[in-house]
């Protein structure tokens, strides 16, 4: 029986979101990194060929076997016709283009190690320090998450012209530079992967503190992160602390996430989250990666932000928090990061322990910095502890700053609500 186009479609677009970067890299390593585009095209052709062709036929029972076919041969006849119009700087490339090392170079090349191999290599080159972190994240969403330019713009709040011109110009930047087809090694590999782990960062963020009106959560890019996280981990050649607390912390926010917002999209608070909803494997799976990102003697904002969420993820009620413990760890990060985020951050510590009136008291020092004047939780916060000081106007007043932002219509509806309590108390 033919199924509905709108459900092959959607089996396309599952395939599209899991395998596209596994194709991606494979071809990117196939082509050159100077043909990246040649790669994204081929994958393209064959998602389009897999719709028009199950349209007709149905889905087969492999469909994922046959878009790697698809694939695989659409390489090799492109290879064979532009053999002597394009440079091909790949080894793989030559052998694809001999019909008697093909079949064995094809076999190798889609194998599941070799396929995992080339998505680290393909983290490497999308983050390359050359590039600019914006083009970092347009780059590694296009190739290795299968984003489509609009979603990708739709993320970040631009335009799509904007994406579309970062793209050419990452793969431009690529191309010039000829960046490698490698994971680094030596003395090149901490600062390379700090890049890497920096642009998973801002990815996970981007998915955990949505910018986006109609999803407070965008589940897919903290999917992601944590996807593109675990294939470091994974590698014999990487041993770092780093990538490990940071995948830590993110299972560990991940894990909240079905308590985290209620049956009509709004946004429920830490304190008033069902904790028996928390997902314990995912939080266990953290406390792995932590334990042995501490083995490894080494301090970074990952580890104590992880380190953090730890707390809060173990702690069995909200009132039972080790605020105490969480407030050194905060002074243990001011010493890497003084930022006015991490201070803000602090301060609401602060107000577990010692109370409203010295929150306030340190909020003052900070809250003219520029920095925190698009930062939404700077006016929740500052309009709770102005709240509990008797200051229920100069709460609103920062409420309606905030709505004023560009967040999406549950947040929106959270400060609403919040707006209605405090004004009972005018």
């Amino acid at each position: 029986m033919i199924q509905g186009q709108s459900n092959i479609a959607n089996q396309i677009d599952h395939l599209f979101r899991h395998e596209h970067g596994k194709l991606i890299t494979v071809l990117t390593k196939t082509f050159g990194t100077s043909n990246i585009d040649l790669a994204e095209d081929v994958v393209q052709e064959a998602m389009v060929e897999a719709l028009n062709k199950w349209t007709l036929d149905g889905i087969p029972d492999n469909p994922s076997g046959w878009i790697y076919k698809v694939a695989k041969y659409k390489a090799v006849n492109i290879l064979n016709k532009e053999k002597y119009k394009r440079e091909y700087v790949s080894e793989v490339a030559h052998h694809l283009q001999s019909e008697w090392t093909l079949e064995p170079a094809l076999k190798h090349i889609f194998t599941d190690k070799e396929i995992a191999d080339d998505q680290l290599r393909m983290i490497f080159t999308c983050c390359h320090p050359v590039l600019s972190s914006d083009s970092q994240v347009a780059l590694t969403l296009k190739t290795l998450c299968g984003f489509n330019i609009p979603e990708i713009a739709k993320a970040f709040l631009t335009t799509e012209s904007n994406i579309n011109k970062r793209l050419v110009r990452a793969r431009k930047t690529i191309k010039e530079a000829n960046i490698p087809f490698e994971v680094p090694v030596g003395s090149q590999l901490e600062p390379r992967l700090s890049s890497v782990l920096e642009t998973i960062y801002l990815l996970f963020n981007e998915g955990y503190n949505s910018t986006s009106e109609d999803f407070p959560i965008r589940y897919e890019l903290c999917e992601e992160a944590i996807r593109l996280a675990e294939i470091i981990v994974q590698s014999a050649a990487i041993k770092s602390s780093n990538t490990h607390a940071l995948l830590a912390l993110m299972l560990f926010n991940t894990a909240r996430f079905s308590s985290r917002i209620n049956e009509l999209g709004d946004i429920i608070r830490l304190e008033q989250q069902n904790r028996s909803k928390w997902d314990q494997e995912m939080i266990k799976k953290g406390l792995t990666h932590l334990a042995f990102a501490a083995e490894q003697n080494e301090v970074s904002i990952y580890h104590l932000l992880a380190t953090i969420s730890a707390q809060h993820c173990t702690a069995p009620t909200y009132k039972k928090t080790d605020w105490e413990g969480i407030l050194s760890l905060y002074d243990m990060l001011l010493e890497i990061d003084d930022s006015p985020i991490i201070q803000l951050n602090r301060i609401i510590v602060v107000s577990k322990i010692s109370g409203f009136k010295e929150a306030l008291n340190q909020l003052k020092r900070i809250e003219n910095d520029p920095s925190l004047h698009s930062y939404l939780p700077y006016y929740t916060s500052s309009a709770e502890l102005y709240f509990q000081d008797n200051q229920p106007k100069k709460a609103i007043e920062l409420l309606n700053k905030a709505i004023k932002l560009p967040i999406g219509d549950s947040r929106k509806s959270l400060i609403y609500n919040k707006i209605k309590e405090y004004s009972k108390n005018i």
